[in-house]
Protein backbone atom coordinates (compact mmCIF):
# COMPACT_ATOMS: atom_id res chain seq x y z
CA UNK A 1 0.00 0.00 0.00
CA UNK A 2 1.27 3.49 -0.84
CA UNK A 3 1.74 5.47 2.35
CA UNK A 4 0.35 8.61 0.67
CA UNK A 5 -3.01 6.93 0.23
CA UNK A 6 -2.89 4.92 3.45
CA UNK A 7 -5.25 5.01 6.42
CA UNK A 8 -2.15 5.68 8.54
CA UNK A 9 -2.21 9.35 7.55
CA UNK A 10 -5.90 9.83 6.80
CA UNK A 11 -7.82 9.64 10.09
CA UNK A 12 -7.01 9.95 13.84
CA UNK A 13 -6.04 6.69 15.53
CA UNK A 14 -7.39 5.66 18.97
CA UNK A 15 -4.53 5.11 21.43
CA UNK A 16 -4.81 1.64 23.02
CA UNK A 17 -8.37 1.55 21.75
CA UNK A 18 -11.13 4.01 22.58
CA UNK A 19 -10.74 3.55 26.32
CA UNK A 20 -12.34 5.29 29.28
CA UNK A 21 -13.17 4.63 32.94
CA UNK A 22 -15.36 1.65 32.05
CA UNK A 23 -13.25 0.26 29.21
CA UNK A 24 -9.56 -0.11 30.17
CA UNK A 25 -6.77 0.55 27.68
CA UNK A 26 -5.82 -2.37 25.42
CA UNK A 27 -9.01 -4.25 26.35
CA UNK A 28 -11.56 -5.90 24.09
CA UNK A 29 -14.33 -3.39 24.99
CA UNK A 30 -11.97 -0.48 24.27
CA UNK A 31 -11.26 -1.99 20.86
CA UNK A 32 -14.95 -2.61 20.21
CA UNK A 33 -15.68 1.00 21.19
CA UNK A 34 -13.16 2.17 18.58
CA UNK A 35 -14.71 -0.12 15.97
CA UNK A 36 -18.21 1.12 16.78
CA UNK A 37 -17.04 4.72 16.38
CA UNK A 38 -15.09 4.04 13.20
CA UNK A 39 -11.60 4.80 14.52
CA UNK A 40 -8.43 2.92 13.65
CA UNK A 41 -6.81 1.32 16.69
CA UNK A 42 -3.29 1.64 18.08
CA UNK A 43 -2.44 -1.24 20.41
CA UNK A 44 0.57 -2.76 22.15
CA UNK A 45 1.70 -6.36 21.77
CA UNK A 46 3.94 -8.44 23.99
CA UNK A 47 5.09 -12.04 23.99
CA UNK A 48 4.26 -14.12 27.06
CA UNK A 49 5.95 -17.23 28.43
CA UNK A 50 4.05 -19.76 26.29
CA UNK A 51 4.80 -17.74 23.10
CA UNK A 52 1.29 -16.37 22.84
CA UNK A 53 0.93 -12.65 22.09
CA UNK A 54 -1.14 -10.39 24.32
CA UNK A 55 -2.16 -6.74 24.04
CA UNK A 56 -0.62 -4.94 27.01
CA UNK A 57 1.57 -1.85 27.23
CA UNK A 58 3.71 -2.17 30.37
CA UNK A 59 6.29 -4.83 31.07
CA UNK A 60 4.91 -5.08 34.63
CA UNK A 61 1.34 -5.96 35.59
CA UNK A 62 0.92 -3.68 38.61
CA UNK A 63 -0.35 -0.45 37.01
CA UNK A 64 -3.17 -2.05 35.06
CA UNK A 65 -4.14 -5.18 36.95
CA UNK A 66 -4.81 -6.78 40.35
CA UNK A 67 -1.51 -8.66 40.11
CA UNK A 68 2.21 -8.03 40.51
CA UNK A 69 4.91 -9.51 38.33
CA UNK A 70 5.98 -9.35 34.71
CA UNK A 71 3.79 -9.87 31.66
CA UNK A 72 6.50 -11.98 30.03
CA UNK A 73 6.08 -14.63 32.74
CA UNK A 74 2.37 -15.19 32.09
CA UNK A 75 0.75 -18.08 30.28
CA UNK A 76 -2.49 -17.86 28.31
CA UNK A 77 -4.27 -20.11 30.83
CA UNK A 78 -3.78 -17.42 33.51
CA UNK A 79 -5.25 -14.49 31.60
CA UNK A 80 -8.90 -15.01 32.53
CA UNK A 81 -7.99 -14.74 36.23
CA UNK A 82 -6.36 -11.31 35.81
CA UNK A 83 -8.57 -8.22 35.94
CA UNK A 84 -7.79 -4.95 34.19
CA UNK A 85 -8.14 -2.17 36.76
CA UNK A 86 -11.33 -2.85 38.75
CA UNK A 87 -13.35 -4.14 35.82
CA UNK A 88 -14.55 -7.56 34.73
CA UNK A 89 -12.22 -7.51 31.72
CA UNK A 90 -8.99 -9.46 31.33
CA UNK A 91 -5.85 -9.15 29.24
CA UNK A 92 -6.77 -10.23 25.69
CA UNK A 93 -4.64 -12.30 23.39
CA UNK A 94 -3.83 -10.70 20.07
CA UNK A 95 -5.71 -13.55 18.42
CA UNK A 96 -8.91 -12.49 20.19
CA UNK A 97 -8.34 -8.89 19.15
CA UNK A 98 -8.02 -9.89 15.49
CA UNK A 99 -11.24 -11.90 15.79
CA UNK A 100 -13.05 -8.92 17.30
CA UNK A 101 -11.81 -6.26 14.89
CA UNK A 102 -12.06 -8.57 11.86
CA UNK A 103 -10.94 -5.94 9.37
CA UNK A 104 -13.64 -3.42 10.34
CA UNK A 105 -11.04 -0.74 11.16
CA UNK A 106 -7.24 -0.64 10.65
CA UNK A 107 -4.81 -1.65 13.40
CA UNK A 108 -1.50 0.02 14.27
CA UNK A 109 0.58 -2.55 16.17
CA UNK A 110 3.15 -1.16 18.63
CA UNK A 111 5.78 -3.82 19.22
CA UNK A 112 6.94 -4.06 22.83
CA UNK A 113 9.78 -6.48 23.41
CA UNK A 114 12.60 -7.33 25.77
CA UNK A 115 16.00 -8.30 24.44
CA UNK A 116 16.94 -9.26 20.91
CA UNK A 117 14.72 -12.28 20.27
CA UNK A 118 12.73 -12.16 17.01
CA UNK A 119 10.05 -14.62 18.14
CA UNK A 120 7.49 -11.84 18.56
CA UNK A 121 8.06 -10.48 15.05
CA UNK A 122 8.00 -13.93 13.44
CA UNK A 123 4.82 -14.90 15.26
CA UNK A 124 3.12 -11.64 14.26
CA UNK A 125 3.98 -12.11 10.61
CA UNK A 126 2.58 -15.65 10.68
CA UNK A 127 -0.63 -14.52 12.39
CA UNK A 128 -1.20 -11.60 10.05
CA UNK A 129 -0.80 -13.63 6.86
CA UNK A 130 -4.39 -14.83 7.12
CA UNK A 131 -5.86 -11.60 8.51
CA UNK A 132 -8.19 -9.77 6.15
CA UNK A 133 -7.81 -6.19 7.27
CA UNK A 134 -5.51 -3.18 7.16
CA UNK A 135 -2.63 -3.00 9.61
CA UNK A 136 0.81 -1.51 10.17
CA UNK A 137 3.57 -1.94 12.75
CA UNK A 138 5.56 0.58 14.73
CA UNK A 139 8.38 0.32 17.24
CA UNK A 140 11.07 2.30 19.04
CA UNK A 141 13.38 -0.59 18.20
CA UNK A 142 14.83 -0.07 14.70
CA UNK A 143 16.05 -3.65 14.55
CA UNK A 144 12.52 -4.92 15.05
CA UNK A 145 11.41 -2.84 12.07
CA UNK A 146 14.43 -4.07 10.13
CA UNK A 147 13.14 -7.62 10.53
CA UNK A 148 9.81 -6.64 8.97
CA UNK A 149 11.61 -4.79 6.19
CA UNK A 150 13.60 -7.91 5.32
CA UNK A 151 10.95 -10.62 5.79
CA UNK A 152 7.60 -8.86 5.31
CA UNK A 153 8.32 -5.64 3.39
CA UNK A 154 4.66 -5.32 2.37
CA UNK A 155 3.76 -4.39 5.96
CA UNK A 156 3.89 -0.64 6.57
CA UNK A 157 6.48 0.31 9.22
CA UNK A 158 6.61 3.30 11.57
CA UNK A 159 9.69 4.43 13.49
CA UNK A 160 8.62 5.59 16.95
CA UNK A 161 10.68 8.31 18.56
CA UNK A 162 10.76 11.12 21.11
CA UNK A 163 13.23 13.15 23.11
CA UNK A 164 13.15 10.35 25.71
CA UNK A 165 12.56 12.46 28.82
CA UNK A 166 11.00 9.32 30.30
CA UNK A 167 11.66 5.61 29.77
CA UNK A 168 9.75 5.30 26.49
CA UNK A 169 12.12 2.60 25.33
CA UNK A 170 14.57 0.41 27.21
CA UNK A 171 17.88 0.94 25.45
CA UNK A 172 21.25 2.59 25.99
CA UNK A 173 21.59 6.35 26.26
CA UNK A 174 23.63 6.28 23.04
CA UNK A 175 20.90 4.45 21.16
CA UNK A 176 18.28 6.87 22.50
CA UNK A 177 20.25 9.80 21.13
CA UNK A 178 20.40 8.15 17.73
CA UNK A 179 16.72 7.16 17.76
CA UNK A 180 15.79 10.70 18.81
CA UNK A 181 17.64 11.98 15.75
CA UNK A 182 16.14 9.22 13.52
CA UNK A 183 19.66 8.07 12.68
CA UNK A 184 18.53 4.43 12.47
CA UNK A 185 16.16 5.06 9.56
CA UNK A 186 18.70 3.52 7.19
CA UNK A 187 18.25 0.30 9.20
CA UNK A 188 14.53 0.36 9.94
CA UNK A 189 13.53 1.77 6.52
CA UNK A 190 10.32 3.27 7.93
CA UNK A 191 7.36 4.28 5.79
CA UNK A 192 6.42 6.90 8.37
CA UNK A 193 7.67 8.44 11.61
CA UNK A 194 5.59 8.41 14.81
CA UNK A 195 6.94 11.18 17.04
CA UNK A 196 5.87 12.47 20.46
CA UNK A 197 3.61 15.48 19.95
CA UNK A 198 5.22 17.54 22.71
CA UNK A 199 8.58 17.20 20.94
CA UNK A 200 7.27 18.62 17.66
CA UNK A 201 8.27 20.38 15.52
CA UNK A 202 11.93 19.43 15.32
CA UNK A 203 14.67 19.31 12.71
CA UNK A 204 15.06 15.53 12.87
CA UNK A 205 11.52 14.91 11.66
CA UNK A 206 11.81 17.63 9.05
CA UNK A 207 15.07 16.22 7.69
CA UNK A 208 13.66 12.68 7.54
CA UNK A 209 11.21 13.74 4.84
CA UNK A 210 8.64 11.09 5.78
CA UNK A 211 4.94 11.25 6.71
CA UNK A 212 4.55 12.05 10.41
CA UNK A 213 2.07 10.70 12.94
CA UNK A 214 2.05 12.51 16.30
CA UNK A 215 1.55 10.67 19.62
CA UNK A 216 -0.20 10.89 22.03
CA UNK A 217 -2.62 13.78 21.47
CA UNK A 218 -4.72 14.35 24.59
CA UNK A 219 -6.80 17.46 23.86
CA UNK A 220 -8.45 19.43 21.07
CA UNK A 221 -5.67 22.00 21.40
CA UNK A 222 -2.98 19.38 20.85
CA UNK A 223 -5.05 17.96 17.99
CA UNK A 224 -4.96 21.34 16.27
CA UNK A 225 -1.19 21.47 16.74
CA UNK A 226 -0.85 17.98 15.31
CA UNK A 227 -3.02 18.87 12.33
CA UNK A 228 -0.84 21.86 11.58
CA UNK A 229 2.45 19.99 11.95
CA UNK A 230 1.76 16.38 10.99
CA UNK A 231 -0.09 14.10 8.62
CA UNK A 232 -2.07 12.37 11.37
CA UNK A 233 -2.16 11.75 15.11
CA UNK A 234 -2.84 9.11 17.76
CA UNK A 235 -5.29 10.34 20.40
CA UNK A 236 -6.78 9.52 23.80
CA UNK A 237 -8.99 11.20 26.39
CA UNK A 238 -11.29 12.96 23.93
CA UNK A 239 -13.17 12.24 20.70
CA UNK A 240 -11.89 14.11 17.64
CA UNK A 241 -14.49 16.26 15.97
CA UNK A 242 -15.65 15.16 12.50
CA UNK A 243 -13.72 17.99 10.87
CA UNK A 244 -10.58 16.70 12.61
CA UNK A 245 -10.81 13.38 10.79
CA UNK A 246 -8.72 14.60 7.91
CA UNK A 247 -6.35 17.53 7.69
CA UNK A 248 -7.28 20.00 4.96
Amino acid sequence: MEIKSSWVINKPIAHRGLHNFDYPENSLPAFKNAVDNGFAIELDVRLIDDKNIVTFHDDKLSRMTNRDGYVANLRATELDDIRLKKTEYSIPTFEKVLELVNGKVPILIDIKKIGHSIVLEKTLIDMLKSYNGDYAVESFDPYSLQFFYEYAPQILRGQLSSFFHHADFDTSRHDKRLIKRLKFNNISHPDFVAYKVTNLPNKYVKNAGLPVVAWTVKSELQAQKAQNLCDNYIFEGFIPKPNDDKKE
